[in-house]
């Protein structure tokens, strides 16, 4: 037996044994993979099928494009990620928990086999997440919960397309398939902000270099104004994000803590709502219905270092090989050297 087949097999099994262990958080996202794996299809025969709708089609080919380009011009493995296709038949694949105490920036940790600790707590299912999300917020957690439509099992599996992933634009598409796949060239284990922040900083390299290779030049200008918009955003967040850091550390009381944070998160709403606005609401789905320390977190996480990733390409004169070797070397220094010194070219 080969193939998908038999990695169905292997993750039942390790189902079974979850389930002599008396069911755990790793039942449920032994259970959520294999879903995943086995509703996998060849994308080849998903476009030889003439049942395929075609609007599924187009972006699968779409996908295709993105991924040869992936290998032959960015560096990322050839391997079997993204060559297949699972229709799981709901909007995210999972929903994923941050949290972070009242008040504090510091983000409550989870940790596992192989990939250490993260930031964040993902579910297969929604109700799951929703309770534990509810128990948190029950201990006095400040807590965001959020849909996730794709994520990387680091090159373990060949993670498929999914269907949640066709929900957004082009642009979207090609930057997640870069996103995903960076986590494989790069990876290091309790830094969930140094892993997210380098593939969002290859993703955005890797869409306009795509886009110029196609001659797609009024794309490229859309693409360059929507990183720019990012740009703001972050900018507005960090300064939110710095002032409550400092309040959160001043020898006041908690009282005082507590209303001045709730000011500074009004705040941070309004001017995230006023930098929308002028940006004709481009930016409206990387934004938050409303603001807390964990939706900071959430947000810091996949940007925080992104600035410093592209100081460090310019550096490398922007080649690709060059950054993803200082990137690893970087990651290989103590986190108390390694944060000051991505501040330090943030700051440049």
């Amino acid at each position: 037996m080969t193939g998908p087949a038999q990695r169905c097999l292997v993750v039942g099994l390790l189902v079974a044994c979850c389930s002599n262990l008396g069911g755990c958080y790793y039942l449920q996202a032994v259970r959520g993979q294999l879903e995943v794996l086995c509703k996998r299809e060849p994308i080849t025969e998903v476009l030889a099928d003439d049942a395929t709708p075609a609007e599924v089609a187009e972006r699968l080919k779409l996908v295709q494009q993105a991924r040869d380009f992936s290998i032959a011009e960015l560096g990322m493995p050839d391997n079997g990620t993204y060559r297949s296709y699972s229709d799981l038949g709901r909007d995210y694949v999972v929903w994923s928990i941050f949290a972070a105490p009242e008040l504090s920036l510091d983000a409550v940790n989870w940790c596992y086999p192989v990939v250490g600790c993260v930031s964040y707590r993902g579910y297969f299912r929604h109700e799951r997440a929703l309770k534990e999300a509810q128990a948190l917020e029950a201990r006095g957690y400040d807590v965001y919960l959020g849909g996730v439509p794709a994520y990387s099992t680091l090159g373990r599996f060949d993670d498929p397309v999914l269907n949640t992933m066709l929900r957004w634009d082009d642009l979207q598409l090609v930057g997640t398939v870069f996103h995903e796949l960076a986590h494989q060239v790069l990876y290091i284990a309790d830094d969930t902000g140094f892993n997210e922040s380098f593939a969002s900083a290859v993703e955005e390299i890797g869409v306009e270099r795509f886009l110029s290779s196609r001659g797609s030049d009024a794309a490229l200008a859309a693409y360059r104004l929507r990183t720019a918009q990012r740009r703001a955003l972050r900018e507005v967040v960090a300064s939110a994000r710095n002032d409550l850091q400092r309040y959160y550390t001043e020898t006041l009381d908690d009282d005082e803590k507590r209303l001045l944070k709730e000011h500074r998160l009004d705040q941070l709403a309004t001017d995230v709502s006023a930098l929308v606005a002028a940006q004709g609401g481009a930016q409206s789905n990387g934004t938050f219905a409303s603001w807390n320390n964990a939706t900071l977190l959430s947000f810091n996480l996949y940007s925080g270092w992104v600035p410093a990733f592209h100081r460090m390409y310019a550096d490398c004169k922007q080649d690709l090989t060059c950054l993803y070797a200082e990137a690893t070397r970087i990651s290989g220094l103590d986190r108390a050297v390694r944060e000051p010194y991505l501040e330090a070219l943030a700051s440049r």
